[in-house]
């Protein structure tokens, strides 16, 4: 069973900043976890190598937290930037907002850009970051439980296009993320729950005593319990930056993050970004893929039992939408940055908590797992 660390940061019922590192020689930078960091403007500081910074926010973030942000760098030229809200304002069109906004305040080389929302607001900044004349530093505030379990850690920058998710982008890796607990008080049940497939995601792909204790962890979870959140994010974030501390680049084990992604990137694409989170397709995709490891012999029944409870417990869906044609679904898993040789490369798992990489399947596997796994009901989240 997994013993839970939490003990070691709290202190007199109080929970403690907890802070752990992607170790990336002179590349590494650090992870802060924790309640009231949004009032730490010692932890922004020594991250900072400019005197000039600009934050870039979205619509619902900015009313809930852009004055506590500005308030965390004092005597910087601070400039700021908001935009609409949304996976379908991932765009070149949305980032070319970011060129215009630092261009006309005449940021230099030495700016610091600033994500202060969810995923689409740390790719879209961390991508800007990464080409605006040719690199300068960013930093990481994640406000979603998304964001601060997966996206903001590792470097992963980049916009969507109508033909496929994340399919322009960077690797450029932040100076420090930030993530404030407090944050979550004010995200929607929906937008928590998304959150919680890519937690759900690395027990299954690499840490089996941490999928264990989500089982018995869950309904505290979708309760917000705080110290369950803290425990469920600081062990994803350690999953996460041992993954890119061992391959920042994708060019072996860390593309096992990226379990269920075929999957759900093809459910994103074709709903226009805008119906589906990106952690309601997750779900789905991991269930997908867990059936298809089935198929193969590798999972067993109980296993596949398992992750399906989990992710519906999780009140996320578990089908994919109906009205998407399973060949439509196979052309569009087709247009992914797995797929070499023209062979769909697919995240499996031979076992809870041990993951691989493999196009070595029957393409009538694939298809009878797509075709099991359509929704003939409203489903959990999506608005319905």
């Amino acid at each position: 069973m997994y013993t839970s660390p939490l003990k070691r940061f709290q202190r007199n019922g109080v929970t403690d900043m907890k802070t752990m590192h992607v170790d990336l020689g002179d590349r590494s930078y650090p992870i802060h976890i924790g309640s009231g960091l949004l009032n730490r403007a010692d932890l922004v500081l020594p991250c900072l190598r400019g005197k000039q910074a600009m934050i870039v926010t979205n619509e619902t973030v900015a009313p809930l937290y852009l004055e506590r942000a500005r308030a965390l760098f004092p005597d910087i030229k601070l400039d700021t930037l908001v935009l609409p809200d949304g996976e379908r304002f991932k765009t070149l069109e949305t980032l070319d907002r970011i060129f215009d906004a630092l261009l006309t305040k005449k940021h230099s080389r030495q700016t610091t850009l600033v994500a202060l929302g969810g995923g689409v607001i740390g790719d879209l900044t961390g991508f800007a970051a990464a080409t605006y004349q040719r690199g300068v530093d960013f930093i990481q505030i994640p406000t979603t439980l998304l964001a601060q379990v997966d996206s903001s850690v590792g470097g992963k920058t980049g916009v969507n296009h109508a033909l496929g998710k994340n399919m322009i982008g960077a690797f450029h890796q932040p100076r420090c993320v930030i993530a404030d607990i407090d944050t979550l008080n004010t995200l929607d049940d929906r937008e928590l729950s998304a959150g919680l497939a890519e937690v759900i995601k690395y027990g299954l792909i690499r840490d089996a005593k941490f999928f264990a204790w989500l089982e018995e962890n869950m309904l505290s979870l979708t309760r917000r319990d705080p110290a369950a959140l803290i425990e469920a994010i600081e062990r994803s974030c350690q999953n996460k930056a041992e993954v890119v501390a061992a391959d920042e680049r994708e060019s072996g084990v860390r593309a096992t993050l990226n379990f269920g992604h075929t999957f759900g990137h093809a459910i994103e694409t074709a709903t226009g970004y805008h119906s589906w989170l990106h952690g309601e397709a997750i779900g789905v995709g991991m269930l997908m893929a867990a059936d298809m490891s089935m198929r193969l012999g590798w999972l067993n029944e109980d296993d596949v039992h398992r992750i399906d409870s989990m992710i519906d417990r999780a009140q996320l869906p578990t089908r994919a939408p109906a009205d998407l044609a399973t060949a439509r679904f196979i052309e569009l898993m087709s247009v992914d940055k797995k797929v070499k040789d023209g062979k769909i490369h697919l995240v499996l798992l031979k076992s809870i908590g041990e993951a691989v990489v493999t196009a070595d399947y029957p393409a009538a596997l694939l298809q009878t797992t797509i075709d099991e796994h359509h929704a003939v009901k409203p489903q959990k989240g999506l608005g319905l």
